[in-house]
């Protein structure tokens, strides 16, 4: 027997979400929200919120006629404003409480109203509540994956408007909706995503009731997760921390929670978790609970809630061997069930169910059948029931549809007579704003009239007293004549001495900033010319240290070149001759010898030409590039030479500079970075020349090398001076190196 399990776990959602049958007794609720409407102007915007908040508390209390009186005369004023949000508010909740009491109708047409409204308005919060809104009517036409649709564009508008007192309420609204929806569908992931979300905003916002709700939402949440995989201990755990939270919220906040039956209602929940997915220690836990909810229960009159907690006691009796307290208990909620103004089918089912399976373990075979055959028709009616429904909603879904084609139909004519009659109405406007603008024009016309005498007889008037304040001040005026005459004089006579003073102070200021500039120039011609003679002193010692260096290099080369050469050539000859005389086994031997004596004549060749290449000399910086680039390649190592745009006008010194730079540069990239390719590249722009070399090598950390006066690295930037030159190098560990040179093609930098 499980009548907490089946038939408790169906209406869980709808008394969670669907809090209406909750104000059925919220008389005081709704005495608080009259008494802010009546107290609000007529004028007063804020009154035709209130006006939805006091329409929809009137309905869920079953007073509707007052509130349709309500809900007309507010319409009325919100038809007149200038923003048509109002109305689509009103219009909208028109269109769900008409949903409630089953009038599907109008209904539509009020939310078609309110759509209309919300469309003209340019209010992003209330186009969000309308999509609420047509998302609440789908839900309750089984239509949950359009509702979410809406409820997430409600959503999109909500986050786009601006702040409002109403918001955040509306908005947790949403979350709610989507959490159950998500739940029905099994979402866990999209379920803990939205009460989460809903537990936040009713956090920030401060409210008893939606904090409570929203611990609510968290609750059946992590049960159902438990549920879904009960190996995760602590999602039970956290199940009951929310019903906890939640029940501790509505104690602290009693006055600001009207309704008992919140209490009633998570503590069936927090009971039904004890019993269900906890061990048996906690079932007093769980009959404390279905105690307190019995007891709230019968304070709010929710027969169901009752019911409900008997049903726990019941299995409570049972898992202590106790079948006629369980059967008491059983009786008295099937007692209470029928009290409900809404019978809840399942629960009956539930409880005859369970009362013939106690009945069957006592032998009472009579009790059991007679229990048994209650359980059946109650079956059936259900099953009646729910095909009528499904026949009904079939039938009420088609002639919706057709309906709906009409009245597409008649929007659209509608909708073009309504244009021709704006237009109408637009021309008489403007032809009686014409008329009216005549009218004004022709008053305006006859006051600027009569304003204009009245400015004539002020000037005459004014005229006369000038004249006679003319004669008047004609005797001052001759009086004061003398007397400004000899001021004039006097004043005369001292802005003389002034401008001669001023004059003097002028010439001297202007003296002394002449020789002031006079000085600064002298002073940076002097050093100007100071730093000129240091730099051609600079070049002059760079020139004799290179011309030394490189006719000493030549001096070397050539007395390798003839004089060692020479001997290893005659060595070779000599050895050569030998070779014949030798006997076999000292032949190869010899023969090694001689490869030796030319790798050596190779070697002093290359060197003769990295110290003095000749190729510069007679075919210029290209072919002499070149040349060495393909000395020093081997099978590791491919250098590659290319010049841009190049004329080959460079003098013989500059080419010879720039070519003991390149093989400073490329001997340090073999020596230190072990490259695979080296890239040369020179470029001739209009004014200058861009020397580049690359290597791929293993490159190293530039700030570890700054302030290294290496001599490879001074004699590359002593002949970069020489050039008037630049260069930048960028290197980067395990990447490479590369190096730029930047030089003019005239001696001036």
């Amino acid at each position: 027997m499980s009548l907490h399990l089946s038939a408790l776990k169906p209406i869980l959602l709808s008394i969670l979400f669907c809090l209406i049958t909750h104000c059925v007794k919220a008389q005081e609720v709704i005495d608080n929200l009259k008494l802010q409407y009546e107290s609000k102007n007529i004028s007063d915007s804020e009154r035709l919120i209130l006006a939805g908040k006091y329409i929809t508390a009137l309905y869920s209390n079953k007073q509707e006629e007052k509130a349709k009186q309500i809900f007309n005369e507010n319409l009325k004023i919100a038809l007149l404003q200038k923003d048509s949000k109002y109305a689509a508010n009103l219009y909208a909740i028109n269109a769900m409480n008409n949903r409630i009491s089953d009038r599907l109708k109008e209904s539509e047409a009020s939310f078609t109203k309110a759509q209309e409204f919300a469309n003209k308005s340019n209010d992003l919060e209330i186009k969000g509540y309308i999509n609420y809104c047509k998302g609440w009517l789908q839900t309750r036409d089984n239509k949950e994956g359009e509702a979410v649709r809406s409820f997430l564009t409600a959503i999109n508008f909500y986050d786009q408007a601006p702040p409002s007192n109403t918001l955040n309420a509306r908005k947790s609204t949403v979350y709610k909706e989507l959490t159950t929806i998500y739940a029905n569908w099994n979402e866990l992931q999209l379920q803990e995503k939205y009460s989460s979300l809903a537990l936040e905003l009713a956090i920030k916002q401060n409210d008893p009731l939606a904090i409570f709700d929203a611990y609510m939402l968290m609750g059946y949440m992590y049960e159902n997760s438990y549920v879904a995989d009960d190996s995760n201990i602590k999602m039970r755990n956290d199940a009951e921390k929310y019903y906890l939270l939640a029940i501790d919220t509505y104690n602290k906040n009693k006055k600001n929670i009207p309704f008992p039956s919140h209490l009633s209602f998570v503590a069936i929940n927090l009971a039904n978790l004890y019993l269900s997915y906890f061990p048996d220690s906690y079932n007093d836990k769980a009959l404390y609970y279905a105690e307190l909810a019995k007891k709230q229960g019968l304070a709010s009159q929710q027969y169901t809630h009752i019911a409900s907690a008997y049903g726990i006691m019941a299995e409570i009796a049972l898992k202590n061997n106790d079948p006629k307290l369980a059967k008491e208990h059983l009786l008295q909620a099937l007692l209470e069930i029928s009290k409900s103004g809404f019978t809840n089918q399942n629960i009956i089912l539930s409880i005859y169910e369970s009362l013939s399976e106690i009945a069957e373990s006592e032998n009472k075979l009579d009790e059991a059948i007679q229990f048994h055959k209650a359980y059946m028709d109650t079956f059936k009616s259900i099953h009646n029931q729910e095909q009528i429904e499904l026949g009904r909603r079939l039938e009420a879904q088609f002639d919706k549809e057709r309906q709906r084609q009409q009245l597409i139909t008649m929007q659209l004519e509608a909708d073009k007579k309504e244009q021709q009659i704006n237009l109408m109405n637009s021309i008489s406007l403007q032809q009686k704003q014409e008329f009216e603008n005549l009218k004004l024009h022709e008053e305006n016309q006859s006051k600027k009239l009569e304003l204009s005498q009245l400015e004539s007889e002020k000037r005459t008037q004014e005229l006369k007293l000038s004249r006679l304040e003319t004669q008047s001040r004609a005797q001052d005026i001759l009086n004061y004549k003398n007397e400004i005459n000899y001021k004039e004089k006097i004043s005369k006579y001292y802005i003389s001495l002034i401008l001669v003073f001023s004059l003097v102070v002028i010439l001297l200021l202007y003296a002394y900033k002449q020789r002031s500039k006079t000085l600064k120039q002298n002073k940076e011609l002097y050093n100007f010319t100071l730093d000129k003679e240091r730099q051609n002193t600079k070049i002059s010692t760079l020139t004799a240290m290179l011309d030394g260096q490189e006719k000493e290099r030549g001096r070397i080369a050539r007395d390798l070149h003839d004089g060692l050469g020479g001997l290893l050539s005659s060595t070779k000859i000599n050895l050569s001759q030998l070779t014949d005389q030798v006997s076999l086994p000292f032949k190869d031997d010899l023969q090694k010898s001689l490869e030796q004596i030319d790798l050596a004549v190779e070697e002093l060749r290359r060197v003769a030409h990295n110290l003095m290449p000749d190729l510069l000399n007679r075919y210029g910086l290209q072919e002499a590039l070149k040349d060495y680039a393909v000395r020093m390649s081997n099978e590791q190592l491919q250098i590659d030479v290319q010049f841009l745009h190049c004329q080959n006008d460079l003098d013989k010194d500059k080419q010879l500079l720039i070519y003991r730079i390149i093989q400073e540069l490329v001997n340090n990239a073999i020596k230190h970075a072990s490259p695979n390719q080296i890239l040369i590249q020179i470029v001739e722009e209009d004014t200058s020349y861009n020397i580049t070399v690359e290597d791929d090598g293993e490159g190293f950390d530039i700030t570890k090398v700054k302030g290294n006066n290496s001599t490879g690295l001074y004699n590359i930037q002593s002949r970069i001076d020489f050039l008037k030159g630049d260069f930048k190098v960028f290197s980067e560990e395990g990447v490479g190196t590369s190096v730029e040179i930047i030089f003019p093609k005239n001696d001036i930098k």
